[in-house]
């Protein structure tokens, strides 16, 4: 479930109001989004991929909200996009595995 939108990172290009399928953020009059229907959140991860910025975090447990602040997350802002390999100079964690690597050079 969306937990955190970090205005201290966000740069307002609302890529995370277009991106969502169920509608979760409103434009703040900033121009910063907020989060206005966080039980409506499917826990997709579509905001957190496409925010440039690394300015949001999605908690992976879609029942439960966490009710963690901005500062307690700083290091997890952006960390599924991280892992995925999103962002300049990233490598997706799964490049790491064995299976990976083979399947990338096996002919099918």
């Amino acid at each position: 479930m969306i937990e955190v939108l970090s205005e201290s990172r966000c740069v307002s290009c609302n890529q995370c109001v277009s991106v969502c399928p169920t509608n979760v953020f409103d434009r703040g009059d900033d121009g910063i989004p907020v989060i206005a229907r966080q039980d409506e959140c499917q826990t997709c991860f579509m905001c957190e991929l496409y925010c440039p910025v690394d300015a949001l975090y999605v908690a992976p447990d879609s029942e439960q909200v966490i009710g963690i602040t901005e500062s307690e997350a700083e290091h997890l802002l952006g960390g599924y996009r991280e892992k995925v390999g999103w962002g300049k100079g990233r490598t997706p964690i799964a490049s790491h595995d064995y299976m990976y690597r083979l399947s990338q050079y096996a002919r099918f």
